[in-house]
Order: structure tokens, then C-alpha cells, then sequence
């Protein structure tokens, strides 16, 4: 059973929502949180018994927010705002986007801000304990007011409406899964309804586990990108630190760096150091690996101060503050994330483009420096990994399509009252599809390059790039005649993204 997080009212780090979302680690509300939302609630109870309106407690929402709602409706409009609002349509979203956005949900409601009662967030915790996971669509969200529809499926499946998959992933009626797991429905009070959907929780958590896994194929990037140089009989000698300081990106060091100690030591790379080699400098794809896998990772580490920021945040509308007040406010709106989901989109498209260049070369035999064509075993009767590149072509001309950023559309809704919206949420559906795509293509260059490796036997590879390719030749077999190519690249991205390609080459370098 993994480690339970711990929900306060301050904030959570990256690393506990990941646990929540992909590893299903148990949550529990800390005594401070619980007196947080007592205080808030009392807050808003004192505004409900107020004459004076206010908005989302006595008004209704967006456009209709002149409206003002008598006390014995307000329960009704907090029920009938979660039902017209989880109107998604589409696929179903991930189990774990879902588990995240619930997470920061919960983080966002034990800040005591939104004014809910103690009781509701408990049993939104108790959701997420209980291993239910309602469905949730892929559209519907603007990614303004927050991500209002995804949310509102989660509300109502609180409420014990709609439909949620249990914890054997099973599909069943939200009341039905609820009785199994001895939950009992929520019965949504003033302000409720409002604070459970008006926040930027789905956009957030995408970013965050998108940020976990682009982390890691950056280095299996570095990682393909060393063993292609060796393929290919290039230089390591650009990748020099004295040669990286003079543009100080710090990204762009640390993947020059992991490159030199992935090369170092290899005999394929000193047997063509001497004064035989006629060649003066490698192509873009070789020499300047360091300049892209660099400038994404400090793209991501931009994006990961957005996140870290986001996770400091408490979004809601209206807010309950210290001072008793209940502000309306434009906190909820997604431009921080949405920016930074776009942005890491452009990243992981030039990242795999680079990635297919060199892949090419590699099967070219007038830029492969001696390797047969396609890497075939019998070139003519045999094609090698020639439609493997295709394969990675038609991903990297996806992911270019992917690259063109969400952020900057908007379409007005709620008759112009919500006239300018982030579409957040489908920066993050979109480079959730990139990632995917990048995993395919760097598998792709990881077999053809140890394909490769093998080839220019008896020359041995660096010790860590051999480490890699002994790791892939546990599920992908060796050069021979040409065999069903598509479970050898699904099996190169199984070990991806199971953290053993950056495993094996740990076993002889760290990594950075």
C-alpha cells in the first residue's frame, strides 16, 4: 500500500499528485484542513442568511448570475448546476487525469477558501480512497470558469448520479458504487456545487504528469541521440563542456553532459579519432542534439514553475477570505497553464523530429558511413527498418499538428458573460497524444541505433550505451532477416516507459 498524502490546507507537491493519480496512493485530510473548512463554511453560511446577494451562493451562475435565488431554492441550485454541467461528450479520460484533477480538487477545497463543508470534502477524499473513479469526457471543458464539465461528472457521481468505474475498473451507476464501497451520496449544501467544478484541476494534473513523463524521455532523448552518434560513427567531441559553457543554457549542459558520459569509452567512437577521418563536423541531427533535448528541458523547467505555482494556488469563484469577505474574482482562468502546455507541445514535436533525422541517416546508405541499406540483413529481399522510419514520419508530422497551440483560440460562451476563455484543457488533451508520439519515435531510433550497434561489430559500443542495447535485446532480438516489426517497437516502448531504458544506462553513469 503506498505511502498516504497528506491534504492541508497550504498547497501539495507534484510528486504526491502523481502518486494520488498513477499509483493510487490513499489520501487523508490533516486537522488543520478540517479546521480550515469549518471556518470557511461559517463564513458562507453567514452569507446565505445575508439579504444582501451573493454571487454562487444566492444568484445563479455566469449570464444568469443577476438572478436572485430564495433560500429554500439554493439546495436545487447547487443540484441542478453539477447535472447541467457534466453535459462532457467523447471518449472517456484516463483514469489517472481523473484521479489528479479529484486530488487538486480536494488540495483546492481543504484550503478552507471555497466554503464548503468539512463532510463534502471528506467524501470526496473517500472517492478517491475507494478507488472510483467517475467518468469523465473528452470534451467539454473551455478551460475557463476552470474545467467545468470534467468536474461537474465528478460532483455528480458525489452526489450519487451518473456513472463512475470502480475500483476493478468496472463500470457502474455512481449510487451502486458508492453503496458498495459503504459511501454515502452528498447531499450539496449553498456554494457547493459552485466550488467543486470552478477550478483549473484538469488542465493542472495533465501538466504535472506530463511534466513526469517528458522528464524521462528527455534522457531516454539523450540516450538514443549518444547511441546514434556512435551508429554513426560521429564525434563526441562537440559535446564538450568547454565548447557548452560558451552558451550557457543550463539544459542544453546537462544533455551534453549526460551525452559525454554515455559516449565515454567507446571503441566505436576512438576508431575513428585519428588523422584518417576526412570528415570535419557531423550533420545538425548529431552535433546539435545537445541545442534541442537542452532548450526542452528548460522549457520544461519553465513549466514546472507555472505547476509549482498552480499548486500553490487557490482557485475558486467566489473566494472566501480571512477577513470573512467573499470576493468574486478571474483566478480560474487557465492562460498560466494553458501557455505551458502549449509551449512543452512545441517542445516534444522538435524533439522528435530530430530523433526521426537521425534514424534516417542511419538507414541511408549514402550517410550511413559503411552500414547497409535499411539495415536490412539482405538488402532488396529484405527491407530492414525502412517502413519503421514511415512509421516515425507520420508521428512527427502528427506531433507538428499537435505543436500548434490551443492557448491561442477562444470561443465566447455563457451569451458573452465568459467572452474569453484559455482552452487550457485542450493544450493538455493534446500533448498528452504528443507524448505518446514521442515515446513511439524515440522506440524507433532505440531499436534502429542498437540494431546498428550490433552492426558495426567487432567494434564495441560505450559501456552505457551497450548497457541499453543488452536491455533492449531482452525483448527485441538482434540483426537478421526481416520479422513482424510492430511488437518490436511496442516493446521498445514498453521499456521506455517503464523507466528500463534510463535504468540500464544508470547501471554504468548517472544521468542527469
Amino acid at each position: 500500500m503506498p505511502t498516504p498524502i497528506d491534504i492541508g490546507p497550504r498547497g501539495l507537491t507534484a510528486e504526491a499528485v502523481v502518486a494520488v493519480a498513477r499509483h493510487g496512493a490513499p489520501v487523508r485530510l490533516t486537522a488543520e484542513a478540517r479546521a480550515a473548512l469549518a471556518a470557511g463554511r461559517k463564513r458562507v453560511e453567514a452569507l446565505a442568511a445575508d439579504t444582501a446577494p451573493a454571487y454562487g451562493v444566492s444568484t445563479g451562475f455566469g449570464a444568469l448570475a443577476t438572478r436572485h435565488i430564495a433560500p429554500e431554492s439554493r439546495a436545487r441550485l447547487q443540484t441542478s448546476l453539477i447535472r447541467s454541467h457534466a453535459a462532457g461528450t467523447g471518449e472517456e479520460v484516463e483514469r489517472e487525469v481523473v484521479r489528479a484533477l479529484m486530488v487538486l480538487r480536494l488540495r483546492t477545497l481543504a484550503s478552507g477558501a471555497t466554503g464548503v463543508r468539512p463532510g463534502t470534502a471528506e467524501a470526496l477524499a473517500g472517492l478517491l480512497n475507494a478507488g472510483i473513479t467517475p467518468e469523465v469526457h473528452e470534451y467539454g471543458s473551455l478551460g475557463c470558469s476552470g474545467d467545468l464539465a470534467p468536474l461537474a461528472h465528478v460532483a455528480l457521481a458525489l452526489t450519487g448520479e451518473g456513472r463512475v468505474r470502480d475500483a476493478e475498473g468496472a463500470v457502474r451507476p455512481a449510487a451502486e458504487a458508492l453503496a458498495a464501497a459503504g459511501l454515502e451520496p452528498v447531499r450539496l449544501a449553498a456554494k457547493e456545487g459552485l466550488a467543486l467544478i470552478n477550478g483549473t484541476d484538469g488542465m493542472l494534473g495533465m501538466l504535472l504528469l506530463a511534466l513526469a513523463d517528458l522528464a524521462e524521455l528527455l534522457r531516454v532523448a539523450d540516450i538514443t541521440a549518444a547511441m546514434s552518434v556512435e551508429a554513426l560513427l560521429g564525434t563526441d567531441r562537440v559535446f564538450a563542456a568547454e565548447l557548452q559553457a560558451l552558451r550557457p543554457h543550463p539544459g542544453q549542459a546537462a544533455a551534453a553532459a549526460n551525452m559525454r558520459a554515455l559516449l565515454a569509452d567507446s571503441a566505436i567512437v576512438a576508431s575513428h579519432r585519428g588523422p584518417d577521418c576526412t570528415r570535419v563536423q557531423d550533420a545538425y541531427s548529431l552535433r546539435c542534439a545537445p541545442q534541442v533535448t537542452g532548450a526542452a528541458r528548460d522549457t520544461l523547467d519553465h513549466a514546472r514553475a507555472v505547476a509549482e505555482r498552480e499548486l500553490a494556488a487557490v482557485i475558486d469563484n467566489p473566494v472566501v477570505l480571512e477577513d470573512g469577505r467573499v470576493e468574486s474574482n478571474g483566478n480560474f482562468h487557465g492562460a498560466p497553464v494553458g501557455y505551458a502546455l502549449d509551449f512543452l507541445a512545441i517542445a516534444v514535436a522538435d524533439v522528435a523530429a530530430i530523433a526521426e533525422r537521425r534514424t534516417d541517416r542511419m538507414l541511408d546508405v549514402a550517410r550511413s558511413h559503411g552500414l547497409p541499406a535499411f539495415l536490412a540483413d539482405d538488402p532488396g529481399v529484405d527491407s530492414g527498418h525502412m517502413i519503421a522510419q514511415y512509421t516515425q514520419a507520420g508521428i512527427v508530422a502528427e506531433l507538428k499538428r499537435l505543436a500548434a497551440p490551443a492557448s491561442v483560440d477562444s470561443i465566447p460562451s455563457s451569451a458573452m458573460q465568459e467572452d474569453h476563455v484559455s482552452l487550457g484543457w485542450s493544450a493538455a488533451r493534446k500533448l498528452r497524444r504528443a507524448l505518446a508520439g514521442l515515446r513511439s519515435v524515440l522506440a524507433v531510433e532505440l531499436i534502429t541505433a542498437a540494431r546498428a550497434l550490433d552492426l558495426r561489430a567487432p567494434l564495441s559500443p560505450a559501456p552505457a550505451t551497450a548497457a541499453v542495447r543488452d536491455a533492449v535485446r531482452a525483448r527485441v532480438p538482434g540483426p537478421g532477416p526481416d520479422r513482424h516489426l510492430a511488437p518490436e517497437i511496442a516493446a521498445a516502448a514498453d521499456l521506455i516507459a517503464e523507466g528500463a531504458v534510463t535504468a540500464a544506462a544508470r547501471t554504468v553513469t548517472p544521468l542527469r
